[in-house]
């Protein structure tokens, strides 16, 4: 079952119950200014801010990514200050020993890390989702040519996810376990131990087709992140929820979950998106880092078809 409601996260930590979260997963803005209200219409507007609009290649549409090294000082620190601050707000919530999950950047997980350090939450380790991207790489700006073969910052294969959790409030992770049900994380189906490094796709077009949200994660790595978080059952929480795909990755396995997004357009699209995701891939649940392919259509070969309900698309 899984809930979601258009609230700033804030204001519905507020009235939250103690100790009635197990689990948060979640990407958040972690440079806080490119979902700003102002930075948000550019970006829908398509050019200007802090978002970069890459232009079209080989007739393809590169999806706008945020330019976080135009951020000063200033609104560095502010990241420390913002998710001290969140993190001091979601502590009450959580049950002793629940894991909390943040997607981050190579430029700002020092930041990010340094503000949840700061609100008491135990730090577990950094999970690095490695994989393809297009972020980084670029040549100086207006002088391509009279630098060719310089460029300004490395290309970024890597998103780090920081890992915390709120102390146990028992003598060992067994007897919080016992208590609680939650303290350590889901091993993998065959029974190895949890990776901290994770081998990811880019997000597939077929998801991509049904979310135009910039940030959208893989289902192959959040049904994975969000099983892995979840020893026994209980309350997922995703207070950033933007394209709702950790809630559909919470519905197609299994998990309850809840999710919030202050920003109403997101919200709205998130309603529809949700059971859309959720019903790709239905027998990938999380257990393994390997996710089979779907089928292909015969008429559109590069095409993966979307999946209808009732459809078997994993043979």
């Amino acid at each position: 079952m899984n809930e979601i409601l258009n609230i700033d996260c804030f204001e519905w930590l507020a009235g939250r119950e103690p100790k009635s979260l197990h689990a948060v997963c979640t990407d958040p803005p972690y440079g806080l200014v490119e979902f700003t209200p102002g930075e948000v219409a550019k970006l829908r507007n398509g050019k200007g801010g802090v978002w970069r609009i890459p232009p079209s290649f080989d007739g393809k549409k590169r999806n706008p990514l945020p330019r976080f090294s135009v951020l000063t000082l200033e609104q560095r620190q502010n990241i420390e200050k913002y998710f001290q601050q969140w993190a001091e707000a979601l502590l009450p919530a959580l049950i002793p020993g629940a894991h909390v999950l943040v997607a981050s950047n190579p430029v700002l997980s020092s930041h990010v890390f340094q503000g949840l350090l700061s609100s008491g939450l135990e730090p577990r380790a950094t999970l690095m989702r490695v994989y393809h991207g297009f972020r980084g790489g670029d040549r100086p700006k207006n002088a391509e040519q009279e630098f060719p073969d310089l460029c300004v910052s490395p290309r970024g294969n890597y998103e780090p996810w920081l890992l915390f959790r709120r102390p146990i409030e028992e003598k060992t992770v067994a007897q919080n376990l016992r208590k609680w049900g939650v303290g350590a994380l889901r091993m993998l189906e065959n029974g190895g131990p949890v990776p901290d490094v994770i081998p990811s796709s880019k997000t597939p077009a077929i998801e991509k087709s049904i979310s135009d949200h910039p940030s959208l994660k893989p289902q192959q790595l959040l049904r994975f992140l969000c099983r892995m978080v979840m020893p026994t059952e209980g309350i997922l929480l995703d207070p950033f929820m933007g394209s709702g795909s950790t809630i559909a990755a919470c519905e197609a396995i299994g998990i309850d979950s809840i999710g919030l997004e202050v920003d109403p357009h997101y919200f709205s699209a998130a309603t529809e998106t949700i059971p859309r995701l959720a019903k790709l891939y239905p027998r990938y649940h999380g257990g393994h880092l390997e996710m089979e392919a779907p089928q292909y259509s015969r008429e559109a070969p590069n095409q993966p078809l979307l999946l209808e309900e009732g459809a078997n698309y994993l043979a």
